[in-house]
């Protein structure tokens, strides 16, 4: 698996590793992903969408804490995703992000797996 990292945010608070497994990019953000952080997840998959990619993975594992705005960053690459005749999988959310997506119904439009594995083999 080919592996990069993008550069942190607002003092560390959040890393972005971004790796390619098979046709699937898959993203790991780690931190908090909100207003000052966004653009360190939406950059890389803006990327990897403008690359031809529609397939992408986010493993969740890491991230501690989403707002509104990183909502936002999800949803949007979603809907270019599916565009492309893709999606976007979410894996191992942690329960605090998977509250925010499920109070603000978001957990209904993607496609969420427990485990990372679980994402990479559908």
């Amino acid at each position: 698996m080919d592996r990069e990292a993008v550069d942190t945010a607002g003092l560390g608070r959040l890393h972005v590793e971004v790796a390619q497994h098979g046709h699937t990019a898959v993203f790991t953000p780690a931190g908090e992903l909100d207003h000052h952080t966004a653009d360190l997840l939406s950059g890389p998959l803006d990327a990897a969408l403008d690359g031809g990619a529609n397939r992408l993975v986010v493993d969740c594992s890491q991230l501690e804490f989403c707002d509104s705005t990183g909502l936002n960053v999800l949803l949007s690459a979603r809907l270019r995703a599916e565009a492309g005749g893709g999606g976007v999988h979410l894996a191992a959310m942690r329960p605090t992000v998977a509250r925010v997506l499920e109070i603000t119904g978001a957990d209904a439009v993607f496609t969420l797996h427990d485990t990372l594995d679980q994402a990479l083999r559908e």
